[in-house]
């Protein structure tokens, strides 16, 4: 009689536990994979400096986490930060401030910290002077993770 009273609180002890949760740097036994952890200390939350964008002449390429490049949507390229990043850009000529996922690599001009899309700057509102100053905030850290594509034949 003990001994199934105590299979039955074992299994309803183990049954309230917490699920895992996937894609998460935390392992399911709630220690931090290290190889994330490196990755997660190294990004700084907030940078400041020049963005300029791109458009046209990579629409429709490949980006470097693998996705084509859709000048109209909302993404960024940025030299450092891992890919698929989320992080909340604000003009701080006009103040306007959009969320964008970075993407890409690049800027590979001297000076500039961040690449938008054409459709985030026009958003934010300098497409007529190519660049503006910005304050990049991250929200949260990608998985640097590249997207693997299925060709269409």
């Amino acid at each position: 009689m003990n001994r199934i009273l105590f299979i039955i609180l074992t299994f309803i002890l183990f049954s309230c536990t917490n699920s895992p949760r996937y894609g998460s740097s935390v392992s399911s036994k709630g220690r931090m994979n290290p190889k994330s952890f490196k990755t997660m200390k190294r990004v700084p939350k907030v940078l400041t400096g020049i963005s300029s964008y791109y458009g046209t002449d990579f629409h429709g390429k490949l980006t470097a986490n693998g996705e084509v490049y859709d000048m109209y949507g909302l993404t960024a390229a940025h030299k450092t930060l891992p890919l698929n990043t989320i992080v909340r850009v604000t003009n701080l000529s006009n103040s306007k401030s959009l969320i964008l996922r970075i993407n890409d690599r690049g800027p590979y001009v001297k000076g500039r910290i961040l690449d938008c899309s054409y459709g985030a700057a026009k958003k934010l509102g300098f497409i007529a002077q190519g660049t503006t100053k910005v304050r990049v905030e991250v929200i949260e850290v990608g998985d640097n993770k590249y997207m693997k594509h299925k060709s269409g034949s």
